[in-house]
């Protein structure tokens, strides 16, 4: 009335492919993100003036879009600041301008997002202000499809940035 070992055996064999597979399958999830934050940062590093690793992205959504902030990690080094709200300024005109090319260099032309905001530029407003430890754009509108998109875009940035990114 023994068990038999072979059924044992397939049981055992069983779980640990199954056991293997979830490890695996997390492992991989939690590279291809790690993987593409690194290649974020890399072409961010290209495309934006500031140190990515001296500073940080914030993407608050609202009841009527988004706001932006990105700030000098350390509020008295004046270059990052500086760094931070010329580039700011600039993105600001060219959002309002339906250009979003800057956005989609580094995170992609399939962003979220991306491409109701391009087409839909004339229906939302961008404004600019300094801080005092870098800058802040407020994007709003009145349209709540470009309020979702802005919120995705956001989301999709916040994720994308990793650890130059708080949620």
């Amino acid at each position: 009335m023994g068990r038999d070992p072979r059924g044992r055996l397939a049981v055992a064999t069983v779980v640990g492919l199954s056991v293997g597979l979830v490890v695996a399958c997390g492992d991989t999830g939690d590279d291809e993100l790690a993987d593409r934050q690194t290649a974020v940062a890399e072409r961010g590093s290209e495309v934006m003036p500031f140190d990515l690793d001296a500073t940080t992205h914030r993407f608050d959504p609202s009841d009527t879009g988004l706001v932006e902030t990105v700030v000098a990690d350390d509020p008295s080094d004046a270059d990052q600041v500086e760094s931070i709200r010329e580039h700011l300024a600039l993105e600001a005109d060219r959002f309002s301008r339906g250009d979003y090319g800057d956005p989609a260099a580094i995170h992609g032309h399939d962003m979220p997002g991306l491409a109701e905001l391009e087409a839909g530029a004339a229906s939302v407003t961008v404004t600019f202000d300094e801080l005092t430890d870098g800058a802040r754009l407020a994007f709003t509108t009145d349209d709540p499809e470009l309020v979702d998109a802005l919120h995705r875009w956001g989301e999709a940035q916040t994720t994308d940035h990793g650890a130059h990114a708080e949620p």
